[in-house]
């Protein structure tokens, strides 16, 4: 799977082979599950997978960018960006993993 993206396809697909659900019920799981951790994300707060990781809100202040093509400086705004800070035991089993490969 080196390469692919997963999509809610999968991800379904993957709920109906693991749990047994039909293919209808898992679609409706893998929405909602998507849809609280969007909804909670939209309300400003944050969201804590245990052993899997955290989706944060960071806020950004303003401050001077260069357009990297012309070199003239650019005002970047303040904005709220939003990140994934994965956990230590799914940073360890990704390494893993990806060591194996080597």
């Amino acid at each position: 799977m080196v390469g692919k993206t997963v999509t809610r396809a999968d991800l379904t697909d993957a709920v109906h082979r693991e749990i047994g659900l039909s293919r209808h019920e898992s679609a409706k799981l893998v929405e909602a599950l998507l849809g609280m951790i969007s909804d909670r994300l939209t309300a400003g707060e944050s969201v804590k997978l245990s052993s899997f990781g955290s989706f944060l809100l960071r806020d950004k202040n303003s401050r001077m960018g260069r357009n990297p093509k012309t070199g003239e400086e650019v005002p970047i705004e303040s904005r709220r960006v939003l990140i994934f800070k994965p956990s230590q035991g799914f940073r360890n089993r990704v390494d893993k993993a990806l060591s194996r490969q080597d």
